[in-house]
């Protein structure tokens, strides 16, 4: 299957997924939400993205990547006519469910294709090129789901997204021979445990620098409607400042090649994070809509590598035929922190002010560049040893 429509697969999934979380938050503003219960409403969905996360990537390794994928674009379908058909809190609690319980079938199966579509020669192109789609993806919802809740209202925004989700669907039937089916026999040792995985200290580092890359993305996407909202700016501002980011990460990603000659997987995330939490400092400084869209872009450029790295990192870490279950496990991880920190942060924004929210994710960026940097180095010169692979 072609890297390419992999790629824009990835990128009309991603557009109502992205497009769905600055319309949640802005949604649960105009139904009376608080913060904490903002925070509430995303620890839903990805209370249940922790509990199916290797379950969906053992799903892509044991059936193939079609049968998962079909289930994520119908499931996710429905998550997102739900708010339309029902505009409450209630309504918003039940698509998130059915977000967090359909979306990932479908996102770590395509990250499993993407990896494994044209051998170790091409994995880093091609993951860079299947980040594409993940970037463009982040600039064009947030900003479509902005102007579309000034223009049509934030009920027919979520029917908009879903007719969104479904085209992937309509894609796998059109182009259904060049999705690969069910594996012919199944790689994986019936005695293997989830926590094997977290015993190799080169996929537990990536695992770990990887979902808090994922978090603090995240984070700018549901606070910053907030943080917006709090000083006046318009539903189409603020679908901008978010887009900035996600532009930056696609430029990132054109010139990743170019920074993988100047540094080591491993010591570019560290470099990320590193960045990203002095950046994340800056933001409660400003109230001008422009200059908060430009640190969100140098934001973005300082993110935007840690998506593709990650996945990087633990392919090529995993054991043999658990590809797709080390994939779910990172989906597993960046959802125990991002349960933890919005249900933190809206506590933190409802009692200390949304300053707290930007200071204290800096604070967890910081943090995690100190202790990659730390492991790496404790590894010395050994380097990643890779599994061998067919």
């Amino acid at each position: 299957m072609s890297i390419y429509l992999i790629t824009a697969l990835n990128l009309i999934n991603g557009m109502s997924l992205r497009g769905s979380r600055v319309l949640l938050a802005l949604f649960a503003i105009k139904l009376g939400a608080s913060a904490f219960e903002i925070g509430l409403l995303i620890a839903v969905s990805s209370l249940m993205q922790l509990l199916l996360g290797v379950t969906a990537g053992q799903a892509s390794d044991r059936f193939g990547f079609r049968a998962p994928m079909i289930y994520g674009s119908v499931g996710g379908t429905l998550a997102l006519i739900v708010p339309y058909l029902f505009p409450s809190l209630a309504g918003l609690y039940a698509s998130r469910i059915l977000t967090g319980m359909t979306f990932i079938f479908f996102m770590v199966s395509l990250q499993n294709l993407a990896a494994s579509v044209g051998g170790p020669d091409k994995r880093a192109a091609n993951l860079t090129t299947f980040s594409l789609g993940q970037a463009m993806a982040g600039l064009l919802g947030p900003v479509a789901v902005g102007f579309a809740i000034d223009s049509i209202g934030h009920e027919n925004s979520y029917a908009m997204l879903a007719a969104l989700a479904f085209l992937p669907l309509l894609a796998m039937g059109v182009f259904r021979k060049s999705l690969p089916g069910a594996p012919k026999k199944k790689i994986k040792d019936e005695g293997a445990r989830i926590t094997d995985l977290m015993r190799i200290p080169p996929l537990r580092r990536a695992l770990l620098s990887g979902a808090m890359v994922f978090a603090a993305s995240d984070l700018l996407n549901f606070y910053m409607p907030i943080y917006g909202d709090s000083i006046g700016l318009s539903a189409s501002m603020i679908g901008i400042i978010i887009g900035a980011h996600s532009a930056a990460a696609f430029v990132v990603r054109l010139v990743m090649p170019k920074l993988l000659k100047l540094a080591t997987e491993e010591q570019l995330m560290n470099y990320c994070l590193l960045a990203s939490g002095l950046i994340y400092l800056l933001f409660p400084f400003f109230e001008n809509p422009w200059i908060l869209a430009a640190i969100a872009f140098l934001l973005g450029l300082a993110l935007g590598c840690g998506q593709p790295l990650s996945m990087i990192l633990i392919y090529e870490a995993s054991p043999q035929g658990r590809t797709g279950e080390s994939l779910g496990l990172r989906m597993s991880l960046n959802k125990i922190i991002q349960i933890g920190v919005p249900l933190l942060f809206g506590y933190l924004g409802s009692m200390l002010g949304l300053i707290s929210v930007f200071w204290t994710n800096a604070a967890l960026l910081l943090v995690s560049a100190r202790m990659g940097a730390k492991g790496a180095r404790k590894a010395g010169d050994e380097g990643r040893q890779p599994p061998d692979r067919p």
